[in-house]
């Protein structure tokens, strides 16, 4: 499928991008071009493709979900200026 002038100046406008009047025929082109390579993949034979969740076949590691710190509260909350019911208290920003 082939654009012409007009459909990249009104999908220009209809995204709300100004283009200059020498770049339209390079939009032209490019567009036209993206728009064949759907094109083409669209005509592909799937019928026998069975459908992918992730196009890698890969697994992430992760960690093991287990603690690796211990619980410091006391000890952080010992040195701020204003703590209540295990939370720090902080100046109000907006009124």
């Amino acid at each position: 499928m082939a654009l012409e002038r007009s459909d990249v100046e009104k999908i220009a406008h209809l995204a709300r991008l100004q283009i200059r009047e020498e770049e339209v025929p390079g939009y032209t082109q490019t567009l036209s071009d993206i728009l064949a390579l759907v094109d083409q993949l669209q005509a592909t034979d799937t019928t026998d493709v069975e459908p992918m969740a992730h196009p890698l076949d890969a697994v992430q590691r992760l960690r093991a979900d287990v603690v690796s710190e211990t619980n410091q509260r006391e000890q952080l909350q010992s040195v701020a200026p204003a703590v209540e019911n295990g939370l720090f208290l902080v100046p109000r920003v907006i009124e």
